[in-house]
């Protein structure tokens, strides 16, 4: 029990992963930024409104406050959504030592600029201070009710990716570690594009072919785009590029497949987002990826027809018709 970690977002993934570290014998510290939801944690012993009915390990303790939570462990890891990372980062930094080392969860680009999670980091502490990267194919209720998981944890420094991996490694949760922290970040965050376009399909009525055939060549767009920043194309065939595409675009917890099946049974945006009530990474997401492949002249044409969805009001069967009706051209 001498090992310490906090944890900052207690949304269900933040939990989860504060549950499975508590449950693998590490003191854990989960943060939120809502102080009544923060009470309501530490009262009920568990997370009523994301993950009901699991109880936390006693290792686990809740806080609001971001001076106990930083003075409580210098490893810190942060599941906030994307477009609160960097804000959280900044008002974090000012209660950290020199010792700190940061890991994230989150998926998705900095909103800002398009720019990844890890350089962000960099940006607002040092280029000195460790980051790595969690990520894979993961629903939060699944980790917490520990159901067999595997993961990857990707940082540069391997002694910070093996720490991680002695904290959350265990029982029926496996973790693999790798040096590819862009192609780790680039496969969760356009990932959740493609399963809206995922959803789009299966909404409309198409069947498991168009579906097979939409996560494949995906791939190829996240490939194309991951090279490009600098990743290996390798880290794509493993477990936080093609594991984490197949279950988001597959399986009905994942939000932003639902997100994208209401947009396919003619549900507008606004009446999607209330039904699901928590965030979806992927509608920032395609605007940022799309962003960035008109930047580097890459061809990702399923994620400008999703762009075009969310952010041009483009009906979502002419999407899928102008994919259709692209010209016929090799496979690689």
């Amino acid at each position: 029990m001498n090992r310490k970690i906090s944890i900052l977002g207690a949304g269900s993934w933040g939990t989860a992963l504060a549950i499975l570290a508590a449950r693998n014998g590490c003191r854990t510290l989960l943060w939120g930024h809502n102080p009544e939801h923060i009470a309501a944690l530490a009262q009920d012993r568990q997370n009523k409104r994301y993950l009901p009915e699991i109880t936390f390990p006693e290792a686990l303790a809740v806080s609001d406050d971001l001076a106990e939570v930083a003075a409580f462990s210098d490893l810190l890891l942060v599941c906030v959504p994307s477009h609160a990372f960097k804000n959280t980062l900044i008002q974090l930094k000012p209660y950290t030592s020199e010792r700190v080392k940061i890991a994230l969860a989150s998926k998705g680009f900095n909103p800002d600029d398009g720019s990844l999670l890890h350089k962000v980091v960099a940006q607002v502490f040092s280029e000195q201070t460790p980051a790595a990267i969690i990520s894979g194919p993961t629903f939060a209720r699944e980790v917490a009710i520990d159901l067999p998981t595997a993961i990857t944890i990707a940082s540069s420094q391997a002694d910070f990716s093996m720490q991680l991996a002695g904290i959350l490694h265990g029982g029926c949760f496996r973790t693999y570690t790798c040096p590819d922290m862009i192609g780790v970040e680039v496969g969760g965050a356009v990932k959740n594009v493609l399963a809206i376009a995922a959803g789009i399909a299966d909404g409309i009525g198409f069947g498991a072919n168009a579906r097979a055939a939409l996560i494949t060549r995906g791939l190829h767009e996240i490939i194309r785009l991951g090279v490009k920043l600098g990743a290996k194309q390798e880290t794509f065939m493993g477990l936080a590029g093609l594991g984490d595409l197949i279950l988001t675009c597959t399986d009905n917890q994942s939000r932003n497949r639902r997100f994208g099946l209401a947009l396919g049974l003619g549900k507008g945006g606004a009446m999607a987002r209330q039904e699901i009530n928590q965030e979806i990474e992927g509608i920032s997401a395609a605007k940022q990826t799309f962003l960035l492949s008109r930047k580097y002249a890459i061809e990702m044409p399923i994620t400008e027809q999703t762009y075009k969805v969310l952010y041009e009001d483009l009906a979502p069967l002419t999407a899928v018709q102008n994919l259709l009706a692209r010209e016929q051209k090799a496979e690689s």
